[in-house]
């Protein structure tokens, strides 16, 4: 590479320049302003290194390459000595018109060939992101004088079910892509010419937000580059899709100033006037009807999951969600009548062991044998318990009564029988809540889903203090519980219209 040349690019950067120029300027001349991960793409980094460890023992006495090392010059000088002893190699580097691809896994085949395996934690070929990623690899380590034979992805097999010790034969799939990435590598040279290119020039250059910013990946330029549109912009529209851009293009920002004879539907009709009117929609005979479906005592119920790309527990497959968590608020009367708080029960795995079958033996006991079963998104909880029946026959004849007494509350605002301005389009429960009753999740230490399923399994599965594991409990039990007293002062607000 001549000193002229910008530095390195590596293939997660030359898949940033596919997907915009402006992130990959931003990458190399203002990295300071590009956020740093959050936890939960940190958590999806940590999975992808755990599959990609297991994916080595496909090709077992291989020969990691400079572990630890991240400077590109060294591990490039450990690969030409390591590439000599023709045996597989974990993490080998190399470099090629400035390019520089770090491979998952090279594999030594007949005569001086190579295999290159990339490892992705996905259970299928994804052609838009792995194929260029595998194009940009061939590209580079055949400039380097690699004779590679052939290129896989090694995936997750979608239909895996552990039982015991996972065998890595089992659990991934091996696809054979070359002939797809020999096309698209002939391709990477001029590319990489363009993202220098870029890269070298003294601004970024002008790109409008698209629909490029969310595919592949939410880029994470995405907040700075939408930041000029307004809270209730039209990209709030519920369902919006194309909708939305086409009105940005027309010069329409503010969901509020979407002309008249715009085409709507009847949902996003009703969410533009409440913008307008300034106050809720509420469709006052549906949500009598749709409460007069609740029969008490009512239970109000909510589940918390992992789902782990490698199954921790047998009889699980990849990714399956698992529940360890529920809340149960059980009101004895209806909220108009009742002067009394909703008794409150709940459940919380303890150890490593599969929380199933102690999860559904509680559940079981604490739900009341009549009235409605009231949950937020439904469909989720049905399918989870039918899922633990599954592994857990006996269950199977308490879940068939309980089923028909389901009642999902999610159903009145997903149909905009009643609409908040402030839900901004959304349907979801950390939308409808503060909107409905002004009381959110911000006040608490875990405040989503995706966090109570990071921290239930760093504590349970992590080398953590008895006191941190205790304090991260109890912050569990408050965000569950919230999510089921939440739904009961819902139902109570609802009641008052």
């Amino acid at each position: 590479m001549s000193a002229s040349r910008a530095p390195y690019i590596s293939k997660s950067t030359y898949l940033m320049g596919l997907q915009c120029a402006k992130l990959i300027w931003f990458r190399y001349n203002a990295k300071d302003q590009i956020p740093t991960p959050d936890e939960a793409t940190l958590a999806i980094f940590d999975q992808g290194t755990e599959v990609g460890e297991l994916a080595r023992q496909l090709f077992p006495g291989g020969t990691m390459v400079a572990p630890g090392i991240f400077a590109p010059d060294q591990v490039i000088a450990q690969t030409r000595q390591a590439i000599r002893e023709r045996r597989p190699l974990y993490e080998a580097a190399f470099v090629f018109n400035g390019g520089y691809a770090r491979t998952d896994i090279l594999v030594p085949v007949s005569g001086d060939a190579w295999d290159l395996v990339e490892v992705k934690s996905t259970t299928s070929l994804k052609e838009e992101v792995h194929l260029p990623d595998i194009a940009f690899q061939a590209y580079v380590l055949a400039g380097a004088g690699i004779k590679l034979r052939k290129c896989f992805l090694a995936h997750i097999n979608n239909e895996f079910v552990r039982h015991g010790a996972i065998d890595p034969q089992k659990f991934f799939t091996l696809e054979d892509v070359t002939r797809s990435v020999s096309v698209l590598s002939r391709e990477v040279e001029e590319k990489l010419d363009a993202m220098h290119r870029i890269i070298g020039a003294k601004t970024h250059p002008e790109i409008q937000i698209g629909a490029h910013c969310d595919n592949p990946y939410t880029c994470p330029l995405h907040d700075h580059c939408w930041s000029f549109l307004p809270e209730a912009s039209v990209f709030t529209l519920y369902r919006g899709g194309k909708k939305s851009f086409k009105l940005l293009k027309q010069g329409v920002q503010h969901l509020e100033n979407i002309p008249a004879d715009f085409p709507l539907t009847d949902n996003q009709a009703i969410q533009r006037a409440a913008l307008l009117a300034g106050k809720p929609h509420v469709d006052r005979p549906a949500l009598a009807a749709f409460l007069s479906q609740i029969e008490y005592p009512a239970s109000f119920l909510d589940f918390e999951t992992i789902g782990t790309a490698i199954p921790l527990f047998d009889e699980t497959s990849p990714f399956q969600q698992i529940p360890f968590q529920f809340s149960l608020h059980i009101l004895r009367q209806p909220v108009a009548k009742s002067r009394f708080d909703p008794v409150h029960r709940q459940f919380l795995a303890e150890g490593t062991v599969d929380p199933r079958a102690e999860f559904m033996r509680q559940l079981r006991d604490a739900l009341p044998v009549t009235g409605s079963v009231v949950a937020y998104n439904a469909s989720f909880e049905i399918g989870r318990l039918n899922e633990c029946c599954e592994l857990l026959p006996e269950f199977k004849p308490w879940l068939k009564k309980v089923t028909p007494r389901i009642v999902d509350l999610l159903l009145p605002f997903r149909g905009f029988r009643y609409y908040h301005p402030q839900q901004h389009g959304s349907a979801s429960m950390k939308a409808v809540l503060p909107a409905l009753t002004g009381q959110g999740y911000e006040n608490l230490a875990i405040q989503e889903g995706g966090a109570a399923s990071r921290e239930f399994l760093r504590v349970t599965f992590g080398k953590i203090d008895d006191d941190e594991r205790q304090r991260v409990r109890q912050q569990l039990n408050e965000y569950c519980g919230l999510d089921t007293m939440g739904m009961v002062q819902i139902v109570r607000e609802l009641a008052k219209l």
